[in-house]
């Protein structure tokens, strides 16, 4: 028997693959096709509730539109429409490798020697009948209403046809069989079960017109079948599927997987809206039509509260306590994770790491992007609780990591407003009197962004109203309200912190996490306390934590690099810095911290370039100039290069700075300059503020700085010591 042909283009996310073309199975038999699960057994369906502080939380509810393919973030290459007519097959037939009992998953229709397998017959492992014989001819009219025009694809339940519908304007349709029962009046009540799919409404969604029966023209029973829109493009399976120089399968570009991945999840969340699960996502079930994504073969949709019905589910994609728990949102966000690691990285997903993930060591992609490790991390965690509990959670979490990946890809910033946290409450380590030297923990504490208030909370709008001031005095506000809440709590933790009373806010978070009312900003809270306290192993280990409960936020990705460089870790808090500014650069603290942890390290021209990317519409772009004139200094002071102290010099030319300022830091930079040009030869045509490194010109310069400052100076006595100053330094002379 010849293959059946490989289809260019899928049509409803159906193509005759490997995957695809084996036949559902029960949980019993191994394999990588898709499988039906029983209910019996099922312990107990868990809620979408979160009651540890290790949960996450989302104010916001799955988004009904996102605009074009990509989000406005990455440009996804058009999937041209494919013609109906050209997709169907010519000699529709399931090659024998493919063949496999549905009741047992036991080979079936195989030959021996040169003697081709039977289409169709019995299984010998369980008696049950199969057959992979097309039940549908062209022309065949089903249901009165559909014409036939042959076959599309082979799928887990049998074939897929196309037809026309000659009642509503000759349109496109597809039609899928259901499970087979062999039982009239039990097809007659599955086809009656699916009715509820023809309601669900949404633009990713692919359409559901009708649920019709049809006698199998060989034995008279009734097949029921599910009518749907036509949708002709390409599955991200075949997307996928392209093959790089060596052979191996070639990745889809990180940035397009979270696009597609972020445009798919409405429509999961839509349905979970409806009280439905999804069950068996994976990329074969997604399909791209010119700049519009669909997510087709609803055949495994079931009501949450389904407790019979079997389920479905693919090896390598769903979730470990499928078995034994159920299906749930937890559970099918999990096949949303391993669908989007496979489509952006190669690993042996079905055996080795069938429910895991390869270690960051093994993927370059995972050690490249951090954020989108923890990401995948997350969603696919062993326990459900510890996953995102909704798919409009996820989208805001894939929505911060998508920024990051293009940002750090082409590096154009993406900012946005978080709507978890808010933005900073000041901005930290940007004071050009005391850079580089890092403020103290307690004052980085009170000016990290701090989780937004949820507005459904009943003390919302007392908190609106006393949100600043005197952090004694908003303890003493809040310790008097007259409502009580966990949103007043936490106000009154945050202020106690503020207050320099972090033991306090523990007490007042211990008792919070004691009650239902427990959730991630818990451990957010302990992180401010332990920062403030100067304890700094704890600080990083709360926000490392809440980094992988929510790993698109930049705050998170802030407070974390702060903590790391209070606890002398230059090169983690550099990496983090570097991550928040290159993606959204209203965390000036971020750049200022990226500039302070290079020169550390010793990375003059690095902590340059940090100082100076911050734009001139910045309120800190004086004080980001003055943060890289104090890198060219410390380079002329380190590397004994005069070029640093002369770029420093025109530097501060061009700085709008009262004459004091000025005064002070040209002194600076002509002090350096004469340790410089001690025993050094420099070129006669350098110079630094006008003068060559010659100690003559130097000295001159900076006795004449002096006394512009003594002219400044109302204070006599300082006046008489800049004289002084000015005296000591000049050059020595007989007049």
């Amino acid at each position: 028997m010849a293959p059946a042909p490989q289809l260019v283009s899928a049509v409803n996310g159906v193509a005759i693959t490997p995957s695809l073309a084996t036949p559902a199975h029960s949980l019993r038999t191994p394999g990588p096709s898709t499988t039906f699960t029983s209910s019996s057994g099922r312990q107990s369906r868990r809620g979408s509730s979160r009651s540890s502080s290790r949960s996450s939380r989302s104010n916001r509810t799955a988004r009904s539109a996102r605009g074009r393919l990509g989000a406005g973030l990455v440009s996804i290459p058009q999937v041209p429409y494919r013609d109906p007519s050209t997709a169907v097959l010519s000699d529709p037939q399931v090659p024998e490798r493919e063949r496999f009992c549905s009741s047992c998953g036991t080979p079936v229709g195989r030959g021996r020697d040169t003697t081709p397998g039977r289409p169709e017959g019995f299984c010998r492992q369980c008696g049950s009948a199969y057959s992979f014989i097309p039940k549908l001819t062209a022309g065949e009219l089903v249901s009165g209403q559909y014409e036939v025009l042959g076959c599309l694809a082979h799928g887990g339940l049998g074939w897929v046809y196309l037809a026309r519908d000659r009642n509503v304007s000759d349109r496109w349709v597809v039609l899928k069989g259901l499970l087979d029962t062999g039982d009239a009046d039990a097809m007659a009540a599955a086809v009656a079960e699916r009715q509820f799919l023809a309601t669900v409404e949404h633009p990713n969604i692919v359409k559901i017109f009708n649920f019709v029966r049809h006698p199998d023209p060989r034995t008279g029973e009734q097949v029921g079948y599910i009518v749907m829109e036509y949708v002709g493009g390409a599955s991200l399976k075949e997307l996928r599927s392209q093959r790089d120089a060596v052979g191996n399968l070639a990745p889809l570009p990180l940035a397009q997987g979270l696009a597609y991945i972020l445009e798919i999840l409405p429509a999961l969340g839509h349905l979970h809206s409806l009280g439905l699960l999804y069950c068996d996502f994976k990329p074969d079930n997604m399909i791209q039509t010119e700049e519009q994504l669909k997510l087709i073969d609803l055949g495994a949709v079931r009501r949450m509260d389904d407790e019979e019905s079997a389920g479905f589910k693919t090896d390598g994609y769903c979730a470990p306590e499928l078995e034994t728990e159920g299906a749930s949102i937890e559970s099918d966000l999990f096949t949303v994770a391993r669908t989007l690691a496979l489509l952006t990285f190669n690993f042996d997903y079905r055996s080795a790491y069938r429910y895991t993930l390869p270690p960051a060591a093994e993927v370059p992609l995972l050690a490249a992007y951090p954020s989108f490790h923890r990401l995948l991390i997350r969603a696919t965690a062993p326990d459900a609780n510890d996953r995102f509990a909704s798919a409009a959670e996820m989208i805001e979490q894939v929505t911060g990591v998508l920024r990051e990946v293009v940002a750090a890809q082409d590096g154009v910033p993406r900012p946005a407003s978080s709507t978890v946290f808010s933005g900073e409450r000041r901005t930290f380590g940007t004071e050009p009197d005391q850079w580089p030297t890092l403020p103290a923990p307690a004052v980085i504490a009170a000016a990290l962004p701090i989780p937004l208030v949820d507005p459904t909370d009943p003390a919302a709008g007392f908190l609106a109203t006393n949100a600043g001031g005197d952090p004694k005095m908003v303890v003493a506000a809040l310790e008097a309200a007259s409502v009580s809440s966990p949103e007043l709590t936490l106000a009154l933790v945050r202020a106690r912190i503020d207050a320099g009373d972090p033991a306090a806010a523990r007490t007042e978070l211990d008792v919070l996490e004691a009650s239902e009312d427990a959730d991630w900003r818990i451990t957010w809270y302990r992180g401010l306390a332990a920062l403030a306290a100067g304890e700094m192993s704890s600080a990083r280990a709360f926000f490392d934590t809440v980094y992988d409960l929510l790993p698109g936020e930049a705050a998170v990705k802030l407070a974390f690099a702060a903590a790391a460089e209070c606890d002398g870790d230059a090169a983690t808090a550099a990496a983090l810095y570097e991550r928040v500014w290159r993606t959204d650069n209203a965390y000036a603290s971020a750049a200022f911290g990226l500039a302070r942890t290079r020169l550390r390290d010793r990375d003059i021209d690095g902590a340059i370039a940090a100082a100076e990317s911050v734009p001139a519409s910045s309120s800190h772009h004086v004080a980001a100039q003055l943060a890289a004139f104090g890198a060219q200094l410390e380079g002329g002071a380190l590397q004994r290069t005069h070029k640093y102290l002369a770029a420093a010099g025109e530097r501060l030319t061009g700085l709008p700075l009262d004459p004091e300022h000025r005064a002070w830091k040209s002194i600076a930079v002509l002090d350096a300059a004469r340790e410089l040009a001690v025993g050094q030869p420099i070129p006669h045509s350098l110079t630094v503020l006008g003068c060559r490194f010659a100690d003559t010109e130097l000295r001159r310069a900076l006795e004449a700085q002096y006394r512009t400052l003594a002219r400044l100076s109302p204070d006599g006595t300082a006046r008489r010591d800049l004289v002084n100053r000015a005296n000591a330094v000049r050059p020595v002379s007989w007049v």
